[in-house]
């Protein structure tokens, strides 16, 4: 299970950010043996969310929990909706009033939504994970199969504008109908793509998002989707513009 040495990093991290006044969200992430296979590790997942709940218990409540980052694989729809409530009871046993963040199968796909079955709980955020479209969010990524065919798909403002606006207003819909909060918790751009597709497709994103409504997180800070470059230790300023300048006329 987690040991204290683990622990205290953590809570340095979560500690820098909340007196900063940021919100916090964390996760189980990368547990690639449960979405592989999930029957052998429910358990081990169970405890790691009691013990995560009861050591985070009287934090602020600006830190919040979200139980699996993009289940995929054997963890199907149907196995993380059995596998939802025992979560959210163990956190709920420890800390009845935290905020929880869940999303659905398929990597928090938007067309996942549907099959996502929510447990009776009012203080569920649902997230979904937007990199649509996946040709040029995702070009030249070492990790993806054939992604070096994509090289040099640009991505414009004029032409893709529409897409992102019905992808985000359906994920919303459904949010509405079911009662929930919705959080786009990654939204973010490979290095290998060109600065000013970026720059284009993180604002259309995000302010499609904040018209409708939603929070939104951008994936990530300083790595090779970073807004922010740690070797130089600057931003990279189309990518901060895009995330928080103004947008006259938008």
């Amino acid at each position: 299970m987690i040991g204290p040495a683990f622990f205290g990093r953590v809570d340095w991290a979560v500690s820098q950010a909340l007196r900063r006044d940021l919100n916090v969200v964390v996760n189980v992430h990368h547990y690639h043996e449960l979405t592989d296979a999930p029957r052998g590790h429910q358990a081990r997942f169970l405890a790691l969310w009691a013990q995560i709940a009861a050591h985070y218990a009287s934090w602020p409540g600006r830190l919040v929990f979200e139980l699996l980052n993009e289940p995929r694989g054997a963890m199907t729809a149907r196995a993380w909706n059995e596998l939802l409530p025992a979560a959210l009871a163990a956190v709920r046993e420890r800390d009845p009033g935290r905020t929880v963040i869940i999303g659905p199968a398929q990597m928090n796909g938007i067309g996942a939504l549907p099959q996502l079955a929510l447990p009776a709980d009012d203080r569920l955020v649902v997230t979904i994970h937007y990199y649509a479209p996946f040709e040029f969010t995702h070009q030249g990524a070492p990790w993806m199969a054939g992604a070096g065919r994509w090289l040099g798909t640009s991505w414009s403002d004029d032409t893709g504008r529409q897409a992102v606006r019905d992808d985000l207003t359906a994920a919303a819909a459904w949010a509405n109908e079911h009662g929930r909060p919705l959080f786009i918790g990654e939204f973010g751009s490979y290095a290998r793509a060109d600065m000013k597709s970026r720059q284009q497709w993180t604002r259309r994103v995000r302010l499609e998002a904040e018209f409708l409504g939603l929070d939104w997180c951008y994936w990530d800070f300083g790595t090779d989707f970073g807004a922010f470059d740690p070797h130089r230790g600057t931003w990279r300023e189309p990518l901060k513009d895009a995330l928080l300048g103004a947008q006259p006329g938008a």
